[in-house]
């Protein structure tokens, strides 16, 4: 029997995370981190890491692919959608209103410098959960050696990020297959 509450609930957490952030699927993350795990319970902080990280290497926008992941787990396919849907109804109704009366504004020094603060406060969001991640990401040297390659090939180098996903997760298995993971 599908329990329409617990969609109800799906629909509306995620509604109000669409909502209620801007700057894209990262800037989410610490407001997906908070209903998630903190007030719904619905996740650990262990696997919204692992949704993040999974969420990277998937087609896709990180936020989205994390509500569908979420509704899934919590109701199923049908959860999924709900979850999604929750998710990327405001950001089209609010894509729809702001295209219909931004071209009148966009010009404004107003605008400009509103749209200019809320830029500088999204990446202090996403440095926020940058580190909350690292934290519970980062638990032992070879995490540390990873993080630090990591965001050196992704920060002074082409190489595309899924596959520099894909390495450290290799590295990490064969870490764990012959042992040489060492605790901090």
């Amino acid at each position: 029997m599908m329990n329409i509450r617990k969609l109800g609930e799906l629909y509306v957490s995620f509604f109000k995370i669409g909502g209620l952030t801007f700057g894209g699927g990262l800037a989410m993350l610490p407001m997906l981190q908070r209903e998630i795990v903190t007030d719904r319970r619905w996740c650990t902080e262990e696997e919204i890491l692992d949704m993040y990280a999974i969420g990277q290497c998937t087609p896709g926008i990180i936020a989205v692919n994390t509500a569908t992941y979420v509704g899934y787990k919590q109701a199923g396919f049908i959860g999924g959608v709900f979850g999604t849907l929750g998710l990327v109804s405001p950001s089209i109704l609010i894509i729809c209103l702001v295209a219909s009366i931004l071209q009148n504004f966009i010009h404004m020094p107003v605008v400009i410098h509103a749209l200019a603060g809320i830029r500088v406060i999204v990446c202090s969001l996403m440095l926020n959960t940058v580190f909350t991640m690292a934290k519970k990401g980062i638990v032992d040297k070879l995490g540390g050696v990873l993080f630090a390659g990591g965001f050196i090939l992704a920060c002074f180098t082409p190489v595309p990020t899924a596959m520099i996903i894909v390495l450290a997760g290799i590295t990490g298995v064969i870490a764990k297959k012959f042992g040489r993971r060492e605790d901090a």
